[in-house]
């Protein structure tokens, strides 16, 4: 995965760009459903996926006959800040928003025809979304597939902005209140973290939420959003995270539809 823009910057964004354009990520789910109905039903009727956060380890989940997640992707924007640091760019959602309204996102959506693959939602909505010109970004990666609590199949795209000047947020108020960036090594440190211990159908799981302030406003990063910029950061600077992730596998039953929610 390599976008047509050339990475400028400092030496440590092109070594980074290096390194991740020769990240592989597991294995998509597979969409070959006729192979799945040749393994029979009752082995179709339960397979496994992971909850909002997690990375999702399924190959289909089945409802009167076939499930097929709709897709969307996310753009995990990463710039090297005053300090040094890498930083990611955040939105704040609008409060006006039906669902998810004032929490913190990574810029993203669904699929739309004329999509060419995932680098194209995710850079096309981070246009759409906070005014981030495609041209300015070089999409080096992308990671494992992650199961939203709504089921839909997120795509995380990594993307390297070398020339964080060139980009002045124009936040579409309708979708976003605000953008703002925050360090991505915090995501594998176990600092300013809580979590909540959940359970769904008899398995026990961890939502992580992390706090953090700039500029004298304060966020909560937590759920999907957590569990992505988790998997990110791990990728990136290569180590685990110092906390325990605790990710269970779900098996869903057959009667699972598109309104099915994760607790």
């Amino acid at each position: 995965m390599e976008s047509s823009n050339m990475v400028g910057g400092s030496q440590r964004l092109l070594n980074l760009a290096r390194q991740l354009r020769l990240y592989k990520p597991s294995p998509p789910p597979s969409d070959d459903y006729d192979d799945l109905e040749e393994r029979g039903s009752e082995e179709a009727a339960g397979k496994v996926v992971s909850q909002v956060g997690f990375a999702e380890s399924a190959t289909s989940v089945e409802y009167e006959g076939r499930f097929r997640p709709k897709r969307a992707a996310v753009l995990i924007c990463l710039f090297e800040g005053d300090a040094g640091d890498l930083r990611v760019i955040l939105t704040k959602r609008s409060s006006k928003l039906s669902t998810h309204s004032g929490e913190v996102s990574l810029p993203g959506g669904k699929q739309e025809e004329g999509d060419k693959d995932d680098a194209d939602t995710a850079t096309r909505e981070a246009n759409e979304e906070i005014g981030l010109d495609p041209s300015l970004v070089n999409v080096v990666t992308v990671l494992e597939p992650f199961l939203s609590k709504h089921l839909l199949r997120v795509v995380p795209v990594i993307g390297i902005l070398s020339d964080k000047k060139a980009f002045e947020p124009a936040p579409n108020a309708d979708e976003v209140d605000a953008v703002f960036d925050a360090p991505l090594e915090m995501f594998i440190k176990d600092e300013n973290r809580r979590s909540e211990e959940r359970e769904w159908m008899g398995q026990k799981y961890l939502i992580h939420f992390f706090d953090y302030e700039m500029e004298n406003k304060k966020y909560l990063i937590w759920g999907l959003t957590a569990g992505i910029l988790i998997r990110a950061a791990s990728v990136v600077f290569q180590q685990p995270p110092a906390f325990l992730e605790q990710k269970p596998n779900f098996k869903v039953p057959r009667g699972v539809d598109k309104d099915t929610i994760m607790p």
